[in-house]
């Protein structure tokens, strides 16, 4: 299975102006999520997809493996299906391009989710934290129990009504789709609930394309907000 991984990026970003850029520990933040990525063994290649010049001088500068895209993209996986009308693969691997803490672990769980040639979206989800479960940056999902996802959503779900305690999930913002997945995503417009939580995936739920979700036990940390990025430049500091 050819896999090939793509990390959107732009310099656009609105609750964290130019996050891409900003540096930990001497590295923009983009960096960290390239070099992370590399590390799996299970990847063709990587390649940053990008809309900004200042990101592409600056990956060229490092050597990191960067293309242009077009500034007309409204979301990364239109970046990402750009990317899959030039270069062949079985499998494309949409990393965000906040995900600086990602592991070759939940990489190799999302490509072992699209094992089954039936499965055309794949993505990942780990135990969530008691303190995220709350919060709205934090996107929860639940699925059924073969896995395919039923709903994501920025709100606490399942509600505990009964006080039951329930398992929370948090989703992680990794995915793999298979080509006719990606154009079918570019084909159709933004649907209601898309627009509504601010999430892409539920373009393909609306449209009745499975999303099947693989259980990873590590966590990751999406950089959307000062705290955040505060935040991951403590861990990978630890590491």
């Amino acid at each position: 299975m050819k896999s090939i991984a793509i990390i959107p990026a732009r310099v656009a970003s609105t609750r964290l102006p130019r996050k891409m850029l900003r540096e930990i520990a001497g590295k923009p933040l983009v960096g960290w999520v390239y070099e992370a990525v590399r590390l799996s063994p299970l990847l063709s290649d990587v390649i940053i997809a990008t809309d900004s010049e200042e990101i592409q001088m600056v990956c060229r500068s490092h050597g990191w493996n960067a293309r242009m895209t077009s500034s007309t993209h409204r979301s990364g996986t239109e970046r990402v299906h750009e990317i899959s009308n030039s270069i062949a693969g079985d499998v494309y691997v949409n990393v965000q391009g906040d995900e600086p803490l990602v592991r070759p672990e939940q990489i190799a769980t999302l490509l072992d989710v699209m094992k089954d040639p039936a499965i055309q979206v794949g993505t990942v989800k780990t135990p969530c934290p008691r303190e995220e479960i709350g919060n709205p940056n934090a996107v929860k999902v639940v699925t059924a129990p073969d896995g395919r996802a039923l709903y994501f959503s920025r709100a606490t779900i399942p509600f505990d009504r009964d006080k039951t305690e329930p398992r929370y999930f948090k989703h992680l913002g990794l995915y793999a789709y298979r080509k006719p997945a990606l154009d079918f995503f570019v084909s159709q417009p933004e649907s209601t609930l898309e627009k509504s939580e601010r999430l892409e995936q539920l373009r393909f739920l609306a449209n009745g394309i499975a999303i099947y979700v693989g259980e990873t036990p590590y966590d990751s940390v999406g950089v959307d907000t000062e705290e955040d990025l505060q935040r991951a430049a403590k861990i990978l500091g630890n590491r």
